[in-house]
C-alpha cells in the first residue's frame, strides 16, 4: 500500500463524529500527516484541524485526499464524486477505506486516468488467503474484543503497542480494519475478506513469531452484534489469542445501528472463552478497556474500580488513564514475555 502524505481528510456530510472514525483515528495517531479537513454542508463531525478547500489544500502541499468516513455498508455517495474529481484535477491522489471502490465511479476513474492519480482502496487487499487451519504457532497474541462496534478496540491495541514498546517489550500492532491499515501501513481489512478465508487472513496477519513476542490484534465488531458477529468469530479463531482485552462504552443501551441491547462484560468474557477455546484452550482475559469520554473523571474512576472488583481484572480507559495496569497483568500471567535486547 502506498499512500503519500500529507493528507486532506474528507468527511463529506457524515451525521456524527463516530461516522468519521477513520479520519479521527488517523489524526489521533498520525496527526503530523494531516494538514486539514474538508467538510460538506450538514457535516456533524469535526477533527479539530483546519478546514480547507481543495485549492487551499493543493497550495499547502497536500498529496492525498483521504476519504475518512465509516458508514453502514461502506458506500461512496454519488454526491461526493465531484469533490473527489476536483481533488484529482488539483494534482492529488485519493485513498479510501470504504467498500465501494473508487474506480467503480466512472467519473473518478476517468479523472485518475487523465491526470495520472493513484487510487488506493485500503479495504481491498491484493493478498490471496488460505482457509484457517487453527494450528498452534509460536509467539503470543492478544486480541481486543468488544461489547459493541466502535468501542475502542483499535485504540486499545495501539495504546498497548506504544506502552509495551516503551517498557522494552517485543510487541507489534496488527491492523484488521481500514483505519488501522492507514495508521500502521500494513494489515488487511478483515470485513472485506470472503467469509471462508477470514480466519486464514487472521492467521496471515499474526503469523508464527519469536517465543514471547506479542502481536496485538485489532478486534472488529462483536460476537453479540447481529450484523458483524461473523467477522468477529473468524478473527477470534484465526488470531488464536492467548489473551484478550474486553472493550466497552458504558453509556450505550443498544448496539450501534441495531435495536439489540448491549451485552454485559461478563457475557462477552463467557462467550469469548467458549468460542476462543476452539483454537486456543488457554485463552484468558487480561483487562477491561472502557471508553469514558462521556463521563466525568470521578465518575469514570468509580466505574473502573467497580468493574475491577466485579471481574477481578484491571480496568482502565487507555487514552485517559493509560494501559500500564493491563500490561502488568499480561507480564504477570505470561512471565516469558520477550524483552527487546536493546532495551
Amino acid at each position: 500500500m502506498i499512500v503519500t502524505a500529507p493528507y486532506l481528510m474528507f468527511l463529506g456530510d457524515v451525521p456524527d463524529q463516530l461516522a468519521a472514525k477513520t479520519a479521527q483515528g488517523i489524526v489521533d495517531w498520525r496527526g503530523e500527516w494531516c494538514l486539514g479537513q474538508l467538510r460538506l454542508p450538514g457535516c456533524k463531525a469535526d477533527l479539530g484541524i483546519p478546514d480547507m478547500t481543495i485549492a487551499e489544500a493543493a497550495a499547502a502541499g497536500v498529496r492525498t485526499l483521504i476519504v475518512g468516513v465509516a458508514n453502514a455498508g461502506g458506500v461512496l455517495p454519488d454526491h461526493w464524486t465531484s469533490i473527489i474529481v476536483a481533488a484529482i484535477e488539483a494534482g492529488m491522489d485519493v485513498a479510501s477505506g470504504l467498500h465501494t471502490r473508487l474506480g467503480s465511479k466512472p467519473e473518478i476513474r476517468a479523472a485518475a486516468e487523465k491526470h495520472g492519480a493513484r487510487l488506493t482502496d485500503v479495504r481491498h487487499s491484493t493478498e490471496t488467503f488460505a482457509t484457517g487451519k487453527g494450528t498452534k504457532r509460536a509467539g503470543y497474541r492478544l486480541l481486543t474484543v468488544g461489547t459493541d462496534c466502535s468501542v475502542g478496540k483499535k485504540y486499545t491495541a495501539l495504546a498497548l503497542e506504544k506502552a509495551m514498546r516503551a517498557r522494552g517489550l517485543d510487541a507489534d500492532f496488527r491492523a484488521t480494519g481500514q483505519t488501522g491499515v492507514f495508521i500502521s501501513g500494513r494489515g488487511v481489512a478483515i470485513d472485506a475478506v470472503v467469509a471462508d478465508f477470514i480466519s486464514g487472513a487472521a492467521e496471515w496477519i499474526s503469523p508464527e513469531a519469536m517465543p514471547g513476542h506479542w502481536d496485538l490484534v485489532e478486534g472488529q465488531g462483536s460476537l453479540f452484534h447481529p450484523s458483524f458477529a461473523g467477522v468477529t468469530m473468524g478473527l477470534l479463531h484465526g488470531s488464536q489469542p492467548d489473551a484478550y482485552v474486553v472493550c466497552h462504552e458504558p453509556t450505550r443501551s443498544t448496539m450501534r445501528g441495531v435495536q439489540h441491547p448491549l451485552p454485559s462484560i461478563a457475557d462477552v468474557i463467557d462467550l469469548t472463552q467458549r468460542c476462543g477455546a476452539l483454537t486456543n484452550p488457554g485463552i484468558r482475559p487480561v483487562g477491561i478497556a472502557v471508553n469514558t469520554e462521556k463521563l466525568g473523571e470521578s465518575e469514570a474512576r468509580a466505574l473502573l474500580a467497580k468493574l475491577e472488583a466485579e471481574h477481578g481484572l484491571p480496568a482502565t480507559d487507555p487514552i485517559r488513564f493509560g494501559v500500564e495496569t493491563i500490561i502488568d497483568r499480561l507480564v504477570r500471567d505470561f512471565p516469558d514475555t520477550r524483552r527487546l535486547t536493546h532495551a
